[in-house]
């Protein structure tokens, strides 16, 4: 691991942050995982705060990055953000961006054209806003020479002409503007199941979250990682495994996911690299106990060590 720095190697594949925003939030624990217990948070604010939580107005901190991943000559951009000038009417804290984002990638040596894939863990409006950019009055691939990969079963459920988002929806306009344009430029890579990149990276189905939630699996000469997307979106889920977002399409199926993805990383020691970690944004996870957790309930993970990230 490259210290100090954005950047971590797990194995011959190099993976870089990509900030786009991080600061205070609007949510509230209550609002955005309803069935976590309070107390969690007042008993570990020490520890959440303040690269999850602000401590002097309880709300939730914001974070938004990519992951650029450095992978057998390719370069490949995990999920894309909110995006820049948005129209959000029911997701307020995701528009009329004015980000630095691009800049960003470019201060890693990057420009939008060297993208050659990117992945769209699922196609919620914070994940998906940098597949596009406007140009005049038009959005347009924001990477043009990039093969977008988006899993068939989010692509038709996020789609309104297949499914009518309904009133105060939060993706209301996110399909039209970060995902259509990328379609009609012949961009796009439907995938269902699983799909191999190279022989590191592996795309796997993992529903729940939305139907179409995918993990990204890194193995690389003995060490590996998984890219979870909004399958774990905080601590709590660590501390609750069964403890859902608000966001979360099927709740059963997202518990179900989470608890074998946390299994799996514990037992085989994997780094995990979830959509919104503030602070050093990856870990790995051991099981722990209820003491751990501050509730009852078995089958609980802490962090057993942070990737060696800058804070942010």
């Amino acid at each position: 691991m490259v210290s100090g720095s954005s950047t971590v190697s797990v194995g011959d594949v190099e993976i870089t942050r990509i900030q786009e925003y991080t600061g205070p939030g609007a949510a509230t624990p209550a609002f955005l995982f309803p069935d976590s217990d309070p107390s969690f948070w007042t008993q570990n604010v020490d520890e959440l705060a303040p690269d999850f939580l602000d401590a002097s107005t309880g709300r939730l901190r914001s974070v938004l990055h990519s992951w650029l991943i450095r992978s057998q000559g390719q370069l490949i951009l995990v999920d894309t953000g909110a995006g820049n000038g948005k129209e959000r009417p029911y997701a307020p804290a995701y528009a009329h961006h004015t980000t630095a984002y691009l800049d960003t990638l470019r201060d890693a040596g990057v420009e939008p054209g060297d993208i050659d894939i990117v992945i769209n863990t699922h196609l919620h409006v914070d994940h998906v806003g940098w597949n596009t950019r406007l140009e005049g009055r038009d959005w347009v691939p924001t990477f043009p020479n990039a093969r977008y990969l988006i899993a068939e079963a989010d692509f038709a459920f996020w789609n309104p002409l297949v499914v009518p988002r309904p009133q105060g929806d939060g993706n209301q306009n996110v399909f039209e503007d970060s995902v259509a344009p990328v379609h009609r430029a012949g961009l796009i890579e439907l995938w269902s199941g699983s799909l191999r990149i190279d022989s590191d990276l592996l795309l796997d189905a993992a529903p729940g979250h939305t139907p179409g939630s995918a993990v990204l699996r890194l193995e690389s000469r003995g060490s590996g990682a998984l890219f979870l997307g909004d399958i774990i979106h905080s601590p709590v889920q660590l501390a609750a495994p069964d403890v859902n977002s608000c966001f979360c399409e099927d709740p059963a199926l997202a518990r179900t996911t989470r608890r074998r993805l946390l299994d799996e990383a514990a037992d085989r020691n994997l780094l995990i690299f979830p959509g919104h970690f503030g602070g050093h944004s990856a870990c790995r996870v051991s099981r722990g106990t209820n003491e751990h957790a501050h509730h009852g309930g078995d089958g609980v993970f802490v962090v057993n060590d942070w990737a060696d990230l800058a804070r942010i």
